[in-house]
């Protein structure tokens, strides 16, 4: 028997604020009979701006969350790293709650049995979700299966071919990039899903893995997969490549009277059925039946989208719509049959299919990477076991994260520094920053009490940390109020130095900016620029007044459009980049950009521990270089041998466009609704000069303006990188 239509509806927890948390938190405000009243992420900040964003209660730990007896639960949603799904997801149920998980159910099907066995003891629910089986088009493609529209299947072939950003960005601990088999684990499941679902259990007859390539420890990868199986009779083909490319998300069943072809990423369904008339015209109308069918489901997914928006309809992104609708039927048959496709059961099977595939193809670690393969290094953290012994470090980088911060610890470790980072997560640290040299506080900046353990004895601290954000009230507490903190601290800890980085962006860079020295004020329409340009602007502007009132040891750097290694080569700072494939330049591409080398900001930043006197000064980091969009477009084509589609863009065509969605969130009363601005798009042409003199001449920079060496270390080695 299902749950009553007038019983009051669940009160929910997420654990994990990640990405998929909002597509959840908007599942859950259309669904009946559940309700969001909780999040919790050990990065406590970014739970409570979640929160705030959804009207969830936010803790700091799962125990916190279903501990609160003020706060009811009643089901926990699992949005966590695959390896902490099962212990969660345990929690949760010793708890009482039921669970939902985001898939896979687990990393191995003994632990999926055990949630199976834990959840049936205490008598709560249990549901994976495998997205994609709850797609419209997929659904339609099931009914056609099912119903034997298509006849007796004869082979179902499943394509996934998308890049996987991780083995560029990182980081590089993450545990999908862990053990070579792990991938099947991560992403199998959204391939075998359908076939579990349609056909029942698969028997694997081949698996090969290519396209290795070694990540840091000696850890293999293998971007290509194939997989031949057998499943109801059927035979079954996965393709899957992880590199980067066009973007293909499809299943294709052919069947003894008819075909179908499910294609998730452009969000189609196609039944392909012969007429009754002879070849050629059987062939023309088979076309125009697909043209037609395929214009007909444009519109609908395009109508679905802008209707969402203007907030007519609940239908919106098929991504979203998906995960809504697994949502809707996992608290429908709450109490009553759960849906096959969101059973316990299937996740653990799928886990187990999953698993077998990757022993087959990659085998075990050690036999993979051709021996025992090189642990990735664990970082010393400050104040840990033999942490007296060492010499202490004495200076403190913030942001050694991200693209600058690596290449300014590696340069301080390099001139001989012990230095010690302050990261949120050390797994994210590449395999050079955590030996010796290197000490590590696991904490977040915006917690005093972690700021205040890392600043213990340093006499230096670079501020490069960036708050990954996107509202102004979250600019404000997690990048200016952030910096406020770190001043005061550095001041009550009697700092020697705080280096801190702004960027070029908070200048107005359009048409009539002429050449930009440090003289040269921020935009003084800064209100009227992207929040990011803005937000740095006022950072500077307090850490200036703390300069001036109490003496703050402070030097800003203002690095231009920054490139070189450990870089996408598709850079915004060239133009809005779509699909990797599509280029749309900032204005007409003609004038020189503000480039420079990755190094030589970093060799700037260290300079600045040294030269003495120049606290309170500013510092432009530019290369002389004549090198253009169209010449770094050029550059990239020729390096990657690929032809992107480059539009030179007038800055009055994103303005346009950007009045008309501002128009639309106007309507919609959106809470982001700022008024847009010409002189922001304007100023991403870069049509002004930078004179970097003062950082020649104080600093004794020397950054590479030779264009060939640019060329070589700023595009080419970041595309060998990002593009094999």
């Amino acid at each position: 028997m299902g749950r009553k239509s007038d019983a009051p509806p669940f009160r929910v927890g997420l654990v994990g604020t990640g990405y998929i948390a909002d597509w959840h938190a908007k599942a859950l405000g259309a669904a009946r009979g559940a309700s969001l009243v909780a999040a919790c992420d050990l990065d406590l900040a970014r739970a409570e701006a979640f929160g705030r964003r959804h009207g969830a209660r936010a803790y700091g730990s799962l125990e916190a969350m279903i501990g609160d007896e003020a706060n009811p639960l009643d089901a926990v949603h699992v949005l966590l790293p695959p390896d902490r799904h099962a212990a969660a997801a345990s929690a949760a149920i010793r708890a009482g709650k039921h669970v939902f998980l985001e898939k896979p159910m687990a990393v191995d099907a003994e632990e999926c049995s055990g949630l199976i066995g834990e959840a049936a003891a205490r008598g709560v629910a249990i549901g994976v979700n495998h997205n994609f089986l709850f797609a419209p088009n997929y659904e339609q493609f099931r009914g056609d299966v099912r119903s034997g529209r298509l006849g007796r299947l004869d082979r179902l072939t499943v394509t996934w071919h998308r890049g996987l950003d991780q083995l560029l960005s990182g980081p590089p601990d993450i545990w999908m990039l862990r053990d070579p088999r792990n991938i099947m684990l991560e992403i199998g499941p959204h391939c075998l899903a359908p076939v579990l679902d349609l056909l029942g259990p698969l028997e694997v007859i081949g698996v090969h893995a290519s396209n290795r390539m070694t990540l840091e420890g000696g850890r293999p990868f293998y971007r290509r997969w194939s997989v031949e199986g057998e499943a109801g009779g059927v035979a079954v083909s996965l393709h899957l490549s992880f590199a980067q490319g066009f973007t293909e998300q499809t299943i294709h069943a052919r069947g003894s009277v008819a075909a179908g072809t499910v294609d998730y990423e452009r969000d189609t369904y196609l039944l392909h059925r012969h007429s009754p008339y002879s070849l050629d015209f059987d062939r023309y109308r088979m076309i125009r039946e697909d043209a037609g069918a395929m214009a007909a489901q444009a519109r609908r997914t395009l109508a679905g989208s802008v209707l969402s928006k203007l907030k007519l309809s609940s239908r919106g992104n098929p991504y979203g719509l998906s995960i809504a609708r697994a949502v809707q039927a996992f608290y429908a048959g709450m109490g009553g049959a759960v849906d096959p496709r969101l059973s316990a059961e299937l996740g653990r099977d799928l886990i187990a299919a999953c698993a077998a595939i990757g022993r087959e193809g990659a085998g075990e670690p050690a036999a993979a990477a051709g021996g025992e393969p090189e642990p990735v290094a664990t970082p010393r953290e400050a104040g840990g076991e033999g942490a007296a012994a060492a010499t202490p470090a004495e200076v403190l980088v913030l942001g050694a994260t991200g693209f600058i911060g690596r290449e300014l610890a590696r340069q301080l470790l390099a001139s001989g520094r012990r230095i010690r980072l302050l990261v949120r997560s050390p797994g994210k640290l590449p395999a050079d920053l955590r030996g010796p040299g290197v000490e590590v506080v696991r904490g977040d900046l915006t917690r005093a009490e972690d700021l205040g353990r890392a600043l213990g004895g340093i006499k230096a601290v670079y501020h490069l940390a960036r708050a990954n954000v996107k509202t102004w009230e979250e600019y404000t507490e997690q990048e200016i109020e952030a910096t406020r903190r770190v001043a005061e601290a550095c001041l009550a800890r009697g700092v020697g130095r705080l280096i801190y980085t702004g960027t070029i962006d908070s200048y107005y860079a359009g048409g009539k900016a002429g050449t930009i020295t440090e003289d040269t004020p921020l935009d003084p329409q800064i209100a009227w620029r992207n929040l990011y340009a803005r937000a740095k602007a006022a950072s500077e502007g307090l850490l200036m007044d703390l300069h001036r009132d109490r003496g703050l040891p402070v030097v800003i750097f203002r690095p231009g459009i920054v490139i070189g290694r450990g870089s996408s080569p598709l850079h915004w700072g060239v133009g809005m980049w779509s699909w990797n494939s599509v280029c749309q330049v900032w204005g007409r591409g003609d004038n020189p950009l503000p480039l420079v080398l990755v190094e030589d900001v970093a060799s700037a930043l260290v300079a600045a521990l040294e030269v003495p006197g120049i606290e309170g000064e500013s510092f432009n980091l530019v290369a002389d270089t004549d090198l253009t969009a169209s010449d770094y477009l050029a550059a990239l084509e020729e390096h990657a041998g690929a032809s992107f589609q480059k539009l030179p863009t007038a800055p009055w065509r994103f303005y346009a466009a950007d009045v008309a969605k501002w128009a639309v969130k106007q309507m919609v009363r959106h809470p982001d609704r700022r008024r847009p601005s010409y002189r922001d798009w304007e100023s991403r042409t870069q049509r002004a000069r930078f004179d970097c003199t003062k950082a020649r001449n104080l600093l004794n920079w020397r950054p590479v303006c030779d264009r060939e060496e640019i060329i070589r270390r700023g595009i080419q080695q970041p595309a060998s990188q990002f593009l094999s």
